[in-house]
């Protein structure tokens, strides 16, 4: 069964001084793009797909200036300050760090976030209703989102009583870990962080997890965790750990849970946020959005392979069941 659906609501409006970006008859645009990954990334995909739905063409309407670079990278404040020298009238990017980057270098340039997580924990914006400063756009995911998880993970492993927690490093995750905390002591739960910092450290880190006792494993939000979201899943069936991540494409390559939004859409809708601001809109007046549906899809294959049975509650919520 599918019912995927993927709605976005937009936060009560702010009032602040407004910043140059009005819109002008017949200008092209200069879009500069701040994206992880070092090719065209299918979020760009969607945000142009976005952009085309509210009648923007490139070429006659704007035009588009990458920048890519892996997450971490040193050089993103410099491929963000190049993007002000080059006077872009608005930026779009995919990534929490690099959107705190490219505000660190200008604060009259409007900046959209597309897929965010923790913006306000971060210290990106001031609130989602009230984002303050030159920044607006998505947030993907929030402390709540990411407790949900841990709250399903139970549901689904009633006898998981200790929980190995796949991170990566940094201040985002360590945000992430001590919010999982506080969810685990109310759920009776045991958390063992794992940081992971590159791809190597995936099979000691579950060789650790099957070693302290875990008995599931769940993964913070990563890019490393996407981009290796079927070794994740490999290595979660070989070591019999029933395993819930966010990432997409999660439950397709084997792991058991995924629970999240539907980034792609959230890239696209990050569409909406650049048209208004062309039309004038203050990025300080725009509140960012959040997701009011994520999908839950539950892989009875991996299920059947750990000898695990998914309780019909959970099955039933299931916008999608691989069987």
């Amino acid at each position: 069964m599918d019912r995927r659906r993927f709605l976005l609501t937009s936060l009560a409006g702010a009032v602040a001084a407004p910043l140059k970006a009005a819109a002008q008859a017949g200008k092209v645009y200069r879009i500069g793009a701040l994206l992880l990954g070092n090719s065209p990334s299918r979020c760009l995909g969607s945000f142009q797909h976005g952009l085309k739905e509210f009648g923007y063409a490139e070429g006659r309407h704007y035009s588009l200036d990458t920048q890519f670079s892996e997450a971490g990278s040193s050089r993103w404040p410099y491929l963000a300050a190049e993007l002000v020298r080059r006077n872009v009238d608005v930026i779009f990017t995919d990534g929490t760090a690099v959107a705190r980057d490219a505000k660190q270098v200008t604060s009259t340039i409007p900046i959209v976030i597309g897929p965010s997580i923790y913006p306000v924990e971060t210290g990106l914006v001031a609130s989602l209703a009230r984002p303050g400063g030159n920044l607006t756009g998505i947030a993907m995911l929030t402390p709540d989102l990411l407790v949900k998880r841990l709250e399903i993970l139970k549901e689904a492993v009633p006898n998981a009583v200790n929980v190995a927690v796949l991170r990566g490093s940094g201040s985002v995750n360590d945000l992430m870990v001590k919010d999982l905390g506080a969810a685990a002591k109310r759920l009776a739960i045991q958390l063992q962080p794992l940081e992971i910092r590159r791809p190597g450290d995936l099979p000691g880190a579950f060789q650790s997890a099957v070693r302290s006792g875990a008995g599931a494993v769940m993964s913070t939000q990563l890019e490393l965790f996407s981009t290796h979201r079927t070794q994740v899943a490999t290595l979660a069936l070989q070591h019999r750990l029933p395993s819930l991540s966010g990432e997409p494409g999660a439950a397709e390559a084997g792991t058991l849970i995924f629970h999240g939004p539907d980034v792609m859409e959230t890239c696209r809708r990050a569409a909406y946020f650049v048209d208004r601001i062309f039309k004038g809109s203050d990025p300080t007046n725009l509140p960012l959005e959040q997701p009011t549906k994520v999908e839950l899809i539950v892989n009875l294959k991996t299920a059947k392979a750990l000898g695990l049975t998914i309780p019909p509650s959970l099955l039933a919520r299931a916008d999608q069941v691989i069987e």
